[in-house]
């Protein structure tokens, strides 16, 4: 018997390559996911990470270089340096990816241990993140909070040789989970931040108070208090009633606050705020002639050679320009995408994309738009971001809405470095639970963001890397 085929008709052979498109289309949905573009790389033209700002006088730009040379100077034990110390230099923490960045790829901690016949820390890698360790509390179980300097001068040429102190004992305070860590924070753009009037702080506070309210979102001022001192303004500092803003807990007020207590805490160095060694073992003494090692110097034959070295520091920052967006990672459409969805998702009411400044004596810092993406605000971050230390009222719990201007650029994420992933970051922004109490205030809107497609995410990760 003869074998009979038979056409199929078109409608039916149509059917089925649409049904195999269709599947196909779905399986490529499905395999996609989001992911971290990564570092993306420096602009080649107009203002570049490390520029000064545009408009600088040739008096404020000759401060800025003169900043920046001392900003870059490795410390020496006759310049003061040490007894104790995290690093040798402003410019090794923060040079990622030009002076005045943040934690670079390769740590020189680690190189400077190496070289001063130094232990390494457990939590310290050649390829981790620069960090700072502070132990949570005391031998009495009472609050620490306090950095724990990594090092000593032990070893550093120049150092006195009757000093025998040794490092803390990390390995202990990390078996004992009391210690935690801090990264460097970029000071790009700082001296915007530092123009920024609390007035409009305090207004984008309240604004939309009725959508953040649904969220979950409330944030505040930290209060620096001095002492006993009691506010009239509770949310603001007790000595002028305004609020800080530099540092992950917004603990610092100023630029010149923030220099000198880095270089006192970090590098060891005394100076004209903070006069007072953190360690006065008299072995230790320093060949400086007394403290405190930084001042002014009134005998100096030009403006610049007078300036103290905080003053210095806090001039380079304050004239630091501010970190540009670029074209890249993604397409445009993508990066406008994610802008979009940053926007509706609610991640705007903490990460507030512009704030402005008010009238200063420094044209190019005066009424100008800044595009920080923070409130400057404390939020609660709940459990999985707790570090267990308070600075000023910022409890253990609560952490500054990070500035996000210039993220495409960084390396480490979190005030203490634990990831290199924004797809990491973002979900670490969603903690505890709110019939425990506990809930962070961010948990709403990343319940949002993980409703998205992967394409969507994708786009809010692009514009994110974009910054």
């Amino acid at each position: 018997m003869k074998r009979r085929f038979y056409a199929a008709p078109a409608v039916f052979v149509v059917a089925a390559v649409s049904i195999f498109l269709l599947t196909q289309t779905a399986s490529s949905q499905t395999s996609f996911r989001a992911h971290d573009p990564g570092v993306r790389a420096s602009p080649t033209s107009g203002v570049k990470p490390g520029d000064p700002l545009p408009g600088l006088t040739p008096g404020q730009l000759a401060l800025f270089n003169a900043g920046k040379e001392e900003f870059l100077e490795a410390e020496t034990a006759d310049e003061g340096l040490g007894p104790r110390l995290n690093l040798d230099s402003c410019n090794g923490c923060h040079s990622q990816p030009a002076t005045g960045g943040s934690s670079p790829p390769t740590n020189p901690q680690v190189i400077f241990a190496n070289q001063h016949r130094q232990t390494v820390p457990s939590f310290l890698s050649s390829n981790g993140p620069v960090r700072e360790a502070r132990f949570v509390r005391n031998p009495d179980g009472s609050p620490d909070g306090g950095v724990h300097s990594l090092f000593t001068i032990r070893g550093v040429t120049g150092a006195p040789s009757g000093c025998t102190i040794t490092q803390p004992d990390f390995a202990t305070a990390v078996q004992n989970r009391n210690v935690i860590f801090r990264i460097p924070t970029p000071v790009f753009g700082a001296g915007l931040i530092e123009q920024i009037p609390d007035s409009v702080i305090r207004a984008n506070q309240l604004a939309n108070t009725t959508t953040k309210r649904s969220l979950g979102i409330r944030g505040r001022p930290n209060i620096v208090l001095s002492g006993s001192a009691i506010s009239g303004q509770p949310n603001f500092n007790g000595n002028d009633g305004t609020a800080a803003r530099f540092g992950w807990k917004a603990q610092n007020k100023s630029l010149l606050l923030f220099a000198g207590e880095a270089y006192n805490v970090e590098m060891g160095i005394t100076n004209e705020l903070f006069q007072t060694e953190r360690e006065e073992d008299p072995g230790c003494r320093k060949t400086t002639g007394g403290t405190p090692d930084s001042t002014t110097n009134g005998d100096a034959g030009s403006m610049t050679d007078a300036l103290s070295a905080i003053e210095k520091f806090a001039a380079f920052m304050r004239f630091l320009a501010p970190p540009e967006p670029a074209n890249s990672p993604g397409t445009a459409e993508s990066r406008a995408t994610g802008k979009m969805l940053f926007t509706s998702l609610g991640c705007a009411h903490c990460h507030t994309p512009t704030l402005t400044t008010g009238p200063s004596s420094v044209a190019a810092l005066s009424n100008k738009p800044v595009n920080l993406y923070s409130d400057l605000l404390l939020h609660y971050m709940g459990p999985r971001l707790s570090d267990g230390v308070s600075q000023g009222q910022a409890g253990p719990r609560e952490f500054r809405t990070a500035p996000l201007w210039g993220l495409g650029q960084r390396i480490f994420f979190l005030h203490d470095g634990r990831t290199k992933d924004l797809l990491e970051v973002i979900q670490l922004h969603r903690s505890g639970s709110s019939s425990n109490g506990d809930a962070s205030e961010p948990s709403a809107v990343i319940t949002r963001y993980n409703q998205l497609r992967e394409d969507q995410k994708q786009d809010l990760v692009n514009f994110l890397r974009s910054l």
